[in-house]
């Protein structure tokens, strides 16, 4: 039996058990990750999240979701690495360098009055459009294509943000009910999306978008980083939002302020995260 400490995270909602797994001998498996995530049984999280060594980055993340199955990249989990990273005194200065499935991401940290860390600013990267590299069946780019879940067909534009994304905007459509009737079906299209997906329900309001997020492996989240990056990216590429500026993205668990450089270049992601409590865990 092991042991181990972790931290319970949240990012707006999108919550997370922290481990640090630097140490030899300390492993978890995907049935581990699934019965610490359990809201009844377990701790109960989206995800796991694990710091492991890197030799290009201060760290690497590791990624379970709920179902156990292993994600490239989250974009609230990675906030509250951060966070964690800069609060225990893992890392000096502003900035902490993550590597990730989506590569070596740098996150900088905006402290409280407390000196804790309350938001963090991560460059996300550039997104991937072409079909290959997101991965969706196909060639070219998938730019509000006509795909049909069940008794509604949707235009879908998919991007990458190092793991993949379906974004759909429409009116009413950003609700809990919607996503979790249309949600399954289009993660699991197993013909299109062949490492499945997360879908995105978007409506543009009052200068920002609305969206709520079906996330591939967990269902419905209150928030999702790369999900809403993958929908500002969407939104500029169909001529929704203007490359440059700080897109307000609103999700059920709060906002995220999202830029999108001009010519796709990077995409950078702004949110807070907290931590809820620490304990200990007993693996068997």
């Amino acid at each position: 039996m092991q042991r181990l400490p972790f931290f319970k995270f949240h990012g707006l909602g999108n919550d997370f058990v922290v481990i640090d797994r630097r140490r030899a001998g300390v492993d978890i498996t995907a049935a581990q990750a699934q019965a610490i995530c359990d809201r009844h049984f377990g701790v109960g999280a989206d995800g796991v999240l694990s710091l492991l060594p890197a030799d290009d980055a201060d760290f690497r993340m590791h990624i379970y979701n709920a179902d156990g199955s292993e994600a490239e990249m989250c974009g609230n989990g990675i906030r509250c690495v951060a966070k964690h990273a800069f609060d225990a005194g893992l890392v000096s200065g502003d900035t902490v360098r993550i590597a990730t499935g989506a590569g070596v991401l740098a996150c900088s940290v905006q402290r409280g009055a407390d000196g804790k860390v309350e938001t963090v600013t991560v460059d996300m990267g550039g997104p991937e459009l072409e079909r290959e590299r997101i991965p969706v069946a196909g060639s070219g780019r998938m730019v509000r294509e006509a795909v049909r879940a069940g008794d509604r067909t949707f235009e879908i534009t998919a991007v990458s943000m190092g793991n993949p994304h379906a974004v759909i905007f429409g009116e009413g459509i950003a609700t809990v009910e919607f996503a979790t009737s249309y949600g399954p079906l289009l993660e699991r299209n197993g013909e299109l999306f062949p490492r499945r997906t997360n879908v995105e329900f978007a409506q543009l309001r009052d200068g920002g978008i609305d969206v709520v997020v079906w996330e591939r492996g967990c269902g419905i989240t209150l928030a999702c980083g790369t999900g809403a990056c993958a929908t500002a990216v969407a939104a500029v590429v169909n001529g929704l939002a203007k490359e440059g500026e700080e897109i307000p993205v609103r999700l059920p668990g709060g906002p995220l302020a999202i830029t999108v450089e001009p010519g796709l270049g990077r995409v950078w992601m702004r949110g807070p995260a907290q931590l809820v409590f620490t304990g200990e865990l007993s693996l068997y």
